[in-house]
Protein backbone atom coordinates (compact mmCIF):
# COMPACT_ATOMS: atom_id res chain seq x y z
CA UNK A 1 0.00 0.00 0.00
CA UNK A 2 1.85 3.05 -1.27
CA UNK A 3 0.93 6.02 1.38
CA UNK A 4 1.51 8.84 -0.58
CA UNK A 5 -0.95 10.46 -2.36
CA UNK A 6 -1.74 12.73 -5.07
CA UNK A 7 -1.23 16.36 -4.20
CA UNK A 8 0.62 15.83 -1.16
CA UNK A 9 3.50 18.08 -0.48
CA UNK A 10 6.74 15.90 0.14
CA UNK A 11 10.51 16.41 0.00
CA UNK A 12 12.76 14.60 -1.65
CA UNK A 13 15.76 12.80 0.29
CA UNK A 14 17.61 11.28 -2.44
CA UNK A 15 19.22 11.46 -6.23
CA UNK A 16 19.66 14.63 -7.82
CA UNK A 17 16.98 17.15 -6.73
CA UNK A 18 17.96 15.84 -2.82
CA UNK A 19 16.72 18.77 -0.47
CA UNK A 20 13.96 20.17 -3.45
CA UNK A 21 10.38 20.18 -2.21
CA UNK A 22 7.23 19.62 -4.34
CA UNK A 23 4.16 18.68 -5.16
CA UNK A 24 3.10 14.74 -6.38
CA UNK A 25 0.96 15.43 -9.60
CA UNK A 26 0.68 11.38 -10.02
CA UNK A 27 1.31 7.90 -8.10
CA UNK A 28 2.20 4.72 -9.94
CA UNK A 29 1.17 2.23 -7.26
CA UNK A 30 2.13 -1.03 -9.20
CA UNK A 31 5.80 0.27 -9.90
CA UNK A 32 6.45 2.03 -5.95
CA UNK A 33 6.65 5.28 -7.73
CA UNK A 34 4.87 9.31 -8.03
CA UNK A 35 5.68 11.77 -10.48
CA UNK A 36 7.08 15.60 -8.18
CA UNK A 37 5.91 18.61 -9.63
CA UNK A 38 9.48 20.46 -10.79
CA UNK A 39 11.78 17.20 -9.65
CA UNK A 40 13.68 15.20 -11.43
CA UNK A 41 13.20 16.92 -14.73
CA UNK A 42 14.20 15.54 -18.01
CA UNK A 43 14.51 16.70 -21.33
CA UNK A 44 11.77 15.62 -23.96
CA UNK A 45 12.07 16.63 -27.80
CA UNK A 46 9.26 18.20 -29.18
CA UNK A 47 8.38 17.64 -32.82
CA UNK A 48 7.11 20.67 -35.13
CA UNK A 49 3.30 20.66 -35.63
CA UNK A 50 0.67 23.53 -36.78
CA UNK A 51 -0.45 23.61 -33.10
CA UNK A 52 3.68 24.16 -32.18
CA UNK A 53 5.25 25.94 -35.02
CA UNK A 54 8.43 26.22 -32.86
CA UNK A 55 8.97 22.33 -31.75
CA UNK A 56 12.27 21.96 -29.46
CA UNK A 57 13.16 20.64 -26.20
CA UNK A 58 10.44 21.11 -23.52
CA UNK A 59 10.85 19.95 -20.08
CA UNK A 60 9.04 17.00 -18.61
CA UNK A 61 8.60 15.36 -14.81
CA UNK A 62 9.97 12.14 -14.84
CA UNK A 63 8.66 9.25 -12.12
CA UNK A 64 10.80 8.94 -8.87
CA UNK A 65 10.67 6.12 -6.46
CA UNK A 66 8.21 6.59 -3.43
CA UNK A 67 11.47 5.50 -1.08
CA UNK A 68 13.12 8.77 -2.36
CA UNK A 69 10.55 11.33 -1.09
CA UNK A 70 9.04 12.20 2.41
CA UNK A 71 5.92 14.03 3.69
CA UNK A 72 6.22 17.32 4.73
CA UNK A 73 4.88 18.09 8.11
CA UNK A 74 1.91 21.09 7.21
CA UNK A 75 2.61 22.61 10.94
CA UNK A 76 6.43 22.63 11.30
CA UNK A 77 7.17 22.31 7.43
CA UNK A 78 9.95 19.71 7.30
CA UNK A 79 10.08 16.09 6.17
CA UNK A 80 8.42 13.48 8.40
CA UNK A 81 7.68 10.07 8.89
CA UNK A 82 4.12 9.00 10.17
CA UNK A 83 1.55 6.53 11.05
CA UNK A 84 -1.59 5.74 9.95
CA UNK A 85 -4.50 5.58 13.15
CA UNK A 86 -8.18 4.66 12.72
CA UNK A 87 -11.15 7.32 13.49
CA UNK A 88 -13.75 6.49 15.69
CA UNK A 89 -15.83 7.00 12.70
CA UNK A 90 -13.72 4.17 10.71
CA UNK A 91 -11.84 6.60 8.42
CA UNK A 92 -7.76 6.24 8.07
CA UNK A 93 -5.70 9.45 8.50
CA UNK A 94 -2.07 10.04 8.52
CA UNK A 95 -0.64 11.48 11.72
CA UNK A 96 2.94 12.85 11.76
CA UNK A 97 5.51 11.47 14.41
CA UNK A 98 7.17 14.72 14.91
CA UNK A 99 3.99 17.05 15.36
CA UNK A 100 1.10 14.75 16.19
CA UNK A 101 -0.92 16.37 13.70
CA UNK A 102 -2.96 14.93 11.19
CA UNK A 103 -1.65 15.49 7.44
Amino acid sequence: MLRIKKNDQVYVIAGKDKGKTGRVIKVFPENDKVVVEGINLMKKAKRRTQQDQKGGFADIESPIHVSNVMLLDKKLNKPTRFSIDILKDGTKVRISKKSGEVI
